[in-house]
């Protein structure tokens, strides 16, 4: 193992630039086998978690108009939607009947939404439905806090006294500036949605952040990312776990390109080598499928993140149940643990 993967299984914080020539030079074999070890040091249990929650998108009205998306609707199509709160109640009764306790709340930004929707959700979810409520990605934040007049720190009160547990870190892609003006010019700058969770984390709303690649970031980029999380991560202290994605298609208005398995297993690895400051690296079975994601928790990762109940936007390639879950990871060589979305 070269001296800069040796530092970091010592314990020793490894720079961006550091990182950078890991990712550029060092084998993808090394470095999968430096995550695992430092997985083991973290995580000595052998342990692995799994989470029963169920993906609700109220709407997919949304104004940001990625080009990689091909969920958003205008206001005006004969497509778009938002959901009622019945109709949220029984999908969130039918999560239940599977064993969920937990719900993702998620959707577009639709300046058409009423305050008053999202707080009568967030009520009903928690106060009569008795479950947790992860919900509103970044720019939802700050946009419905634009819509309603109110600056974030009143927005995240409001739905925290609502119900709402924790966030998402929904939205990153990759946090280079010049990314975001090919994923869209309506995305939060890197620093703003580092700044809006980092206010998340400090008034007591916890979540997880994530990458996603294959596109045409750059080296640079990715590592430039992962210093944006460590550094978010250092003033406040709230990201649970950290994702690895990769782009799909879903329209031709952004450039895709394959992403090798091996690729992916080298980034899911540096993320856990270089992300020293957060406790749980999940490996993204919808994204990547079984048989990877199965080598993923021998690369650095802890975590499979499932079971999704439904999956609006993403192909889902994972599993769908607990018994399939709990025997995925007993198959892989670990101890499964039901967690939520807190990681409590």
């Amino acid at each position: 193992m070269n001296s800069l993967l040796q530092k970091a299984v010592d314990g020793i914080r490894l720079t961006p630039a550091e990182a950078l020539t890991i990712l550029k030079n060092a084998p993808w074999t090394e470095v999968v086998q430096a995550g695992d070890l430092i997985r083991k040091r973290m995580h000595p249990e052998g342990k692995v978690g799994y989470t029963a929650f169920r993906i609700v998108n109220y709407t997919n009205v949304c104004e940001i108009t990625c080009s990689f998306c091909s969920f958003c609707r205008p206001a005006h199509s004969p497509e778009a939607y938002v959901l009622s709160l019945d109709e949220i109640r029984q999908k969130t009764l039918e999560a239940k009947a599977k064993g969920a306790d937990q719900i993702f709340l998620q959707g577009g930004v639709n300046k058409d939404i009423p305050l008053s929707y999202y707080t009568d959700v967030l009520k009903m979810l928690t106060q009569e439905l008795g479950v947790k409520v992860r919900g509103f990605s970044p720019v939802e934040l700050v946009r419905i806090a634009e819509f309603n007049n109110m600056n974030l720190d009143e927005l995240i009160d409001v739905f925290k006294d609502a119900g709402l547990s924790s966030v998402p870190g929904a939205g990153a892609e990759i946090l280079s500036d010049r990314m975001r003006q090919i994923l869209s010019p309506k995305k939060l700058p890197a620093q703003k949605w580092c700044d809006t969770l980092a206010a998340c984390h400090k008034k007591g709303l916890p979540g997880s952040a994530n990458i996603v690649f294959g596109s045409v970031e750059t080296p640079e980029e990715i590592i430039e990312h992962l210093d944006y999380v460590r550094k978010t991560q250092d003033i406040a202290q709230g990201f649970k776990s950290f994702v690895v994605w990769t782009f799909q298609p879903q329209t031709d208005k952004f450039p895709i390109r394959h992403v090798r398995g091996d690729e992916y297993l080298k980034l899911l690895a540096l993320s856990r080598i270089f992300l020293d400051n957060i406790p749980h690296i999940e490996v993204s079975l919808l994204g990547m499928g079984l048989s990877l994601g199965e080598l993923g928790l021998h690369s650095g990762a802890d975590d499979i993140n499932s079971i999704v109940i439904e999956e609006n936007v993403l192909k889902n390639h994972g599993l769908t149940t607990i018994e399939a879950a709990e025997n995925f990871i007993k198959n892989a060589g670990f101890t499964p643990y039901r967690r939520s979305l807190n990681f409590d």
